[in-house]
């Protein structure tokens, strides 16, 4: 995992330094309120037996044509079955917050990573003896992926995300019950304040 975090770095500063060479520089002009934004996006995550539904507010700020940078929270609803090899039922619940970088290499194509803490309430249910069992859980992820979109600055944007936890935490609520990483796709949109008048 720690190999595949370090090649995202690096795609994210060549395509950084692309784009940069590119495009005409751009000039300072300090804090623009109409870089601001707010949105939303969908979180949903599918696999065998593997069920995951959030919510995850942000706000952030477009430094430039290519670069937002941001805080965003999370609001996730987890379960997963039993199986054939392990008896145990899992439904969890957790919220958390952390921060993201996303990069624009072309104007509808983005890269994205966020890394959060998390606070869960887990409910370990064993369907063989009917017993319960409730925990307080805590757990850093470090979620990365790919995406597409588009955005207009200071008037409106829309994404679509996919991405995985590169962290090792066994806890990640982007993890199933032997600690692989389950995908995460997450539609997004928002708008800016200030929005230019057109």
């Amino acid at each position: 995992m720690k190999k595949g975090c370090w090649i995202l770095i690096l795609m994210l500063g060549s395509l950084s330094s692309l784009k940069a060479q590119l495009e005409a520089p751009e000039k300072p002009v300090g804090f623009d309120p109409a870089r601001v934004f707010i949105g939303t996006s969908l979180n949903l995550g599918l696999s065998n037996r593997f069920f995951n539904l959030g919510l995850n507010p942000e706000v952030g700020y477009s430094l430039n044509n290519w670069l937002d940078i941001g805080v965003a929270m999370n609001l996730n609803y987890y379960s997963q079955s039993a199986t054939g090899f392990n008896t145990i039922k899992y439904k969890n619940f957790n919220f958390g917050g952390g921060a993201f970088l996303r990069v624009w290499p072309i104007s509808f194509l983005h890269l994205q990573i966020q890394p959060e803490y998390n606070w869960i309430s887990s409910s370990q249910t064993d369907v063989n003896t009917g017993q319960t069992f409730k925990y307080k859980l805590q757990a850093p992820s470090m979620l990365a992926g790919i995406g597409y979109g588009t955005r207009e600055i200071g008037n409106r944007f829309s994404h679509f995300t996919i991405m995985i936890d590169l962290n090792q935490a066994i806890n990640s609520p982007y993890r199933d019950q032997f600690g692989d990483p389950q995908p995460v796709f997450r539609g997004g949109f928002g708008m800016y304040l200030n929005s230019r008048k057109r």
